[in-house]
């Protein structure tokens, strides 16, 4: 491992921890709670300040904003944390705020996420693990991102949303609901509010789900989202039915857990 290399412009706190082979750009600040571990590269003029711990192997962009206090007015400057896992980009300009004292007092983002150019991660937000954030796409405070979603750009999530697994919102889709496992989900009408338009089957064959995996999932999918039935009945329905595939149970206890209710 090389040793960190830190610009001579740089600003970096001598109560930070820096770990070996980093790499910290022109003008960049690092404050005096952050940890940053091996490996990671800090763009130019990037500005990382409050409690941040950073993993091995990140890739942030010139200009990220990491750490900085919450926008919500009650917020009184407590000792709240961003926790950022391996292997991920940040692009330029991202934003990524601290948490509230309103949940765990943690804004989390898993490994090996692409976050891009203008994305805002709001306050107490979960994001998973290979998750995509295309330009400008925008989560308000406590949004959960689950593992392999992709949110185009423009896409804006109201607070407290919920995004399951490998589901994936086309460019400039806005929802105040929360966005089933798997789906397929584009912005339509007034207000460019989020519609179900089946199930994201090529995110699905890119992860290995097999043939007669996804079979099962559409079939589910008709159950709950196109028949006739009372969400508790096609729920009971799908279990009765397709109970073997491992895949189902994951979408049925996001719908059955849901707080603002499942975008159809």
């Amino acid at each position: 491992m090389k040793i960190t290399d830190v610009h001579s412009t740089a600003v970096v706190h001598p109560k930070a921890e820096i770990g070996e082979g980093v790499v910290i750009g022109p003008y960049a600040v690092i404050g005096p709670e952050v940890t940053i571990l091996n490996g990671t590269l800090i763009g130019s003029h990037a500005v990382i300040d409050g409690v941040v711990r950073i993993g091995k192997n990140n890739r942030i962009s010139p200009f990220v904003s990491i750490g900085q206090p919450p926008q919500d007015i009650k917020y009184a400057n407590e000792q709240t944390e961003v926790l950022i896992g391996d292997n991920n980009i940040i692009r330029e300009y991202a934003t990524i705020h601290r948490a509230t004292t309103k949940a765990d007092m943690k804004t989390e983002i898993g490994s090996n996420n692409f976050i891009m150019a203008y994305s805002h991660i709001a306050h107490d937000c979960k994001i998973g693990n290979n998750v995509v954030m295309a330009n400008n796409a925008s989560l308000a405070g406590h949004v959960i991102i689950n593992d392999y979603a992709i949110l185009g750009g423009l896409v804006g999530l109201h607070q407290f949303v919920r995004v399951g697994e490998s589901a994936f919102l086309g460019a400039g889709t806005l929802s105040s609901l929360d966005i089933p496992p798997y789906t397929l989900v584009a912005g339509k009408g007034t207000g460019n509010r989020a519609k179900l338009f089946g199930l994201n089957v090529v995110g699905l064959r890119r992860r290995g789900f097999s043939k007669d995996t996804i079979e099962k999932i559409k079939k589910a999918y008709r159950i709950l989202f196109q028949s006739s039935f009372l969400m508790k009945t096609a729920i009971e329905k799908v279990r009765s039915e397709l109970s073997e595939c491992m895949q189902i149970e994951p979408i049925l206890r996001f719908i059955e857990t849901t707080k603002r209710g499942i975008c159809r």
